[in-house]
């Protein structure tokens, strides 16, 4: 191959993608690393995405094939250089299967969406003062397989869609005017679950920029213990793992320091490292305390732990975690203790989705659905059946729950054991975590095979984590032989409630606790089971086959002190898994509480049984029916000892409360009203009403909380009913509701209807059994007020506003827009005339032109003359429809740009500047053409890139 055809086909390879837009550091070397605390940039912005998969070329040729075997050389859609412009900006979190619609041939369990391989690329731009930093990206949460390239060169593979995956970017990093290219496929037909995963990059994604001697990710465990033989009460044993991706040993002090936010700092202890280059060592350090405030779920006190390394008096890297001093014990007659005081576990399971938003839930989303389990009585959460995100873990520190942090993929092979130990990683200083659970429900439960794998899986967590149990949720081998039951630390059952004293007696010394109960059958406001309509009636008649009522779940674990407590199925709705209907119905109806978070009268149950510090009194159903006469059954919820029902102010009857079962009573339907009054002592605590409501008239618009961030990520779920003239709320509205937003964005829509097919995404949504939600997010930078209106035909619209607060920008990675660069130049001889602009080489001239990449002036000529440099490229799809600019970052010298042979700009002053210059719309293969005067003795050329980008 000559030159010639070196020119052609490079060029066009690069067009088509098939080869790297190979970027060269040229002068830039190592900078000097700068001393200093990391630097933690969120990288949600800049996005490009491509939804379908984009196949990868079939390499043909030995040239093709030696080049695409080289570090840098990703083919296809992953190369540098490929042309993304047309494709879709997003921003992160990003769930794209929630955009999907819900089709009948689409997976049941997957809630009837598609799901399918999509592409994400972005370019980012790192400074040239970055140089010598260690730079890693970090990717929360992808669903499900992704394969990740930097700068051409394949980076990371990762196999599961709830763990975070951490990739060193510093061997591959540009600076300045070199950009970087990142690019993720992500396969989402792999699917991990049988409930709905969602799909794409949907947790946060994070750039960290820190000193080369420097604490690793998730390299501080600072979990309190007590410490009886100590010189305290308590001690923190603080480890701390470092690492050195630097060039020398560095001897560093690392230093942990004990925070109160109330008192201050509390305790400091150091100890001295030395790290080796592209090495790593641990250094260990006791932090002693007396008397510290206790972690509760009442009262959830957290400490700040400070670690920091100096070299010197500079410090080199910093990070902040927080701990809650607490104990924990089970035991295997009285069941669990925190802080040495017995606590029934009253917990619930949840998937991470919600109505509107999919997996991709906002932080405002996670506080309120977590408000939401507090005012239920819920004091544990079962994260089934995966790892959380971060800002997910941090909330149940803050709200007061015990969490059973569950492992997705049951398999001790060392890529699944990676992911378990990653999860204890990153977990083990939580407070709120009290169980690491290693499987749910698994076939081999009750085999020697599933003994063994468990007792490697436990151990791997307690190289990690000895302060907790391990433990698993089983649903069958109970009584086997050997079983997992022999190689946890505490047994968690699922269901089987008839099995529970048979368990205890055979296995006195193992403590139990209902790992998963319940699965009951509700649809919010229905009170009527039709199996032609696919809802169930909400009085708590209708569960699984495999499981109980609430009611009868609950009874089976308060009776019996051995029992621990347990975890509902489930605290809320999810999409998948629909049961016991399928199509149309796409999402489950098991909840407590339905996907907006609506209660259902599950709520009401769980309350009576679980509040202990209030009074309790729920009333179902509500009193809209049709004929009057028809008995309507009533049900009343209560934690009092008394309940008295009154019918249009008459007497229906005073009952004992039943703390497992509740009150009911069958009454002729009359309108007017219905009422609950309860009882203590004989005394009037508190009374609940529900009355006919009439025809609606209006809507009304409800906040979640006072107002809003303008941080653009900040977000919070809005209530919208129907209501009477009267403003009572009409519980049978199904009327089609349309929003319309300024000052802030509509993310999501939902109603809780598990059968509904309407998008939840856009503008409009109907009520569900008179209740609807949209959820609403501020915008970046934008102070003031957010305004949404609610509409729909004959009904009075609801308008309401919410305050958004100024607040500090958020600090983000710095990114482009989808550019080109041009880096395959070639020069022509120098000639002392001016020669034509449009002058090409001679099909077999293979010597004269030579071919150079941007970044260095070309060296001084011995005379005056000319120098003619040209490139040919293929422009993005999106410069050749609108057009666009091309910027020469860095150039030096006099000269004139044509565009295939036309004068499109020109540079009069010789002293190095940049220069952008239009470029016209125009399809296919372009000659970009720079014509330099040069004056002897003086360097010319381009200093630093060029590229091309469209115009918007």
């Amino acid at each position: 191959m000559n030159r010639r055809d070196l020119f052609k086909s490079a060029s066009a390879l690069v067009a088509m993608g098939l080869l790297p837009q190979t970027v060269f550091a040229g002068a830039n070397g190592p900078q000097a690393a700068v001393a200093g605390p990391r630097e933690t940039l969120l990288l949600n912005k800049g996005w490009r995405f491509f939804d379908g998969d984009i196949p990868f070329p079939t390499i043909m040729g030995h040239g093709w094939t030696y080049n695409a075997a080289k570090a840098g050389s990703a083919q296809g859609a992953a190369a540098t250089g490929y042309d993304d412009s047309e494709w879709t900006p997003v921003s992160l979190p990003h769930d794209f299967v929630s955009f999907q619609p819900i089709v009948e041939d689409a997976n049941v369990s997957q809630g009837y969406r598609k799901r399918g391989i999509v592409w994400y690329r972005n370019t980012l731009r790192f400074e040239k003062a970055d140089n010598g930093k260690h730079i890693e990206l970090q990717l929360d949460g992808i669903a499900t397989n992704a394969t990740v390239w930097f700068n051409g060169t394949l980076v990371a593979r990762n196999w599961s869609g709830y763990n975070s995956v951490y990739i060193d970017l510093t061997p591959y990093a540009t600076y300045g005017d070199l950009v970087n290219s990142l690019v993720i496929r992500v396969d989402a037909n792999a699917m991990e679950g049988w409930w709905y995963e969602g799909g794409g990059i949907y947790r946060d994604a994070w750039i960290v920029k820190r000193n080369p001697v420097h604490i690793v990710t998730d390299g501080v465990f600072a979990h309190p213990v007590p410490a009886p033989q100590s010189r305290a009460d308590w001690k923190i044993p603080v480890e701390v793992t470092l690492n050195n991706s630097g060039t020398e040993a560095t001897e560093v002090t690392v230093v942990s320091e004990l925070w109160d936010d109330r008192v201050g700092l509390l305790a400091t202890e150091k100890t001295q490292a030395t790290v080796a280059p592209l090495g790593g060592a641990v250094a260990r350090i006791d932090l002693l305390h007396n008397r510290p405030r206790l972690w509760s779920i009442d009262d959830p006190q957290l400490y700040t732990v400070r670690t920091y390394i100096l070299k010197g008096d500079t410090r080199l890297d910093e990070i902040t975690t927080t701990c809650g001093f607490r104990t924990q014990r089970f035991d295997v007659d009285k069941g669990f203790f925190l802080n040495d005081k017995h606590l029934k576990i009253q917990g619930v399971c949840i998937h991470q989705d919600h109505a509107g938003v999919g997996v991709a839930v906002p932080d405002g989303v996670i506080d309120f659905r977590l408000r939401r389990l507090k005012e239920l009585g819920c004091n544990a959460i079962r994260f089934s059946h995966n790892a959380q995100s971060r800002a997910l873990m941090d909330a149940c520190d803050r709200h007061g729950f015990l969490v059973m942090a569950e492992n997705r993929v049951f398999n001790p092979a060392p890529i699944h054991m990676a992911e378990l130990q990653w999860l204890v990683r990153r977990d083990r200083n939580h407070p709120s975590v009290y169980l690491w659970s290693v499987f749910n429900e698994e076939p081999m439960q009750g085999t020697e095979a599933g003994y063994q794998m468990v007792r490697r899986m436990s151990e791997a967590v307690k190289e990690l984590d000895t302060s907790r149990p391990v433990t698993a949720a089983m649903n069958d081998g109970l009584f086997t032989p050997l079983n997992v039951a022999h190689a946890v630390d505490v047994v968690g059952i699922n269901y089987q409630q008839d099995q529970y004293d048979a368990f205890h007696k055979a296995h006195p010394t193992i403590p139990v606790f209902s790992s998963e109960d319940t699965s009951a059958f509700m649809t919010r406001g229905v009170y009527k089971t039709d199996k032609d309509k696919r809802v169930s009636a909400s009085y708590d008649d209708d569960a699984a086959d495999w499981g109980a009522t609430h009611r009868k779940a609950w009874k089976a674990i308060a009776t019996r002190d051995y029992i621990a407590g347990g975890f509902v199925w489930t605290g809320f709705d999810y999409h998948g898994e629909p049961t016991p209907y399928i199509w149309p119905s796409n999402s489950s109806v098991f909840g407590i509480m339905d996907l907006c978070g609506f209660e259902k009268a599950a709520f009401w149950i769980h309350q009576a049984q679980w509040v202990k510090d209030r009074p309790v009194l729920g009333l179902v159903p509500h009193w809209n029916w049709e004929t009057a006469g028809q008995p309507v059954r009533v049900m009343a919820c209560s934690n009092q000892e008394e309940v008295e029902l009154f019918v249009n102010g008459k007497s229906a009857g005073r009952q004992k409360v039943d703390p497992y079962e509740m009150n009911f009573w069958t009454v002729p339907y009359a309108p007017g009203a219905i009422e609950v009054r309860g009882y203590t002592g004989g005394k009037l605590v508190r009374t609940t009403r529900n009355e006919t409501a009439g025809e609606p008239v209006a809507l009304r618009l409800n906040a979640d909380r006072a107002g809003l961030k303008a941080d653009g990520r900040d977000a919070q779920p809005l209530t919208v009913e129907a209501i009477d003239k009267k403003g009572r709320h009409v519980p049978l509205a199904q009327h089609m509701i349309t929003y319309e937003i300024s000052g802030g964005a509509i993310i999501g829509l939902g109603n809780g209807d598990a059968n509904s097919l309407e998008p939840e995404k856009g503008d409009k949504r109907s009520l569900y059994n008179g209740y609807g939600q949209v959820i609403v997010q501020s915008l970046e930078g934008q102070a003031g007020t957010l305004r949404i209106r609610a509409t729909t035909p004959g009904l009075k619209a609801a308008d309401l506003r919410l305050p958004v607060e100024a607040t500090a920008p958020l600090a983000y990675q710095v990114t482009t827009p989808s550019v080109q660069l041009l880096d395959s130049w070639f020069i022509a001889p120098m000639s002392v005339t001016r020669p034509d602009p449009g002058q090409k080489a001679a099909d077999n001239d293979m010597n004269s032109w030579q071919w150079f990449r941007p970044g260095t002036l070309n060296r001084p000529l011995d005379q005056d003359g000319y120098s003619l440099v040209a490139v040919r490229y293929t422009p993005y799809a999106k410069v050749q429809k609108v057009g666009g600019k091309v910027e020469f970052l860095g150039i030096t010298g006099t000269c004139e740009v044509y565009e295939n042979g036309k004068l499109i700009g020109t540079k009069a002053d010789a002293a190095p500047g940049a220069l952008t210059l239009d470029l016209q719309t125009q399809s296919g293969e372009r000659r970009l053409s720079v014509l330099f005067k040069v004056r002897a003795g003086e360097a010319y050329g381009f200093n630093r890139q060029i590229r091309t980008r469209s115009k918007d």
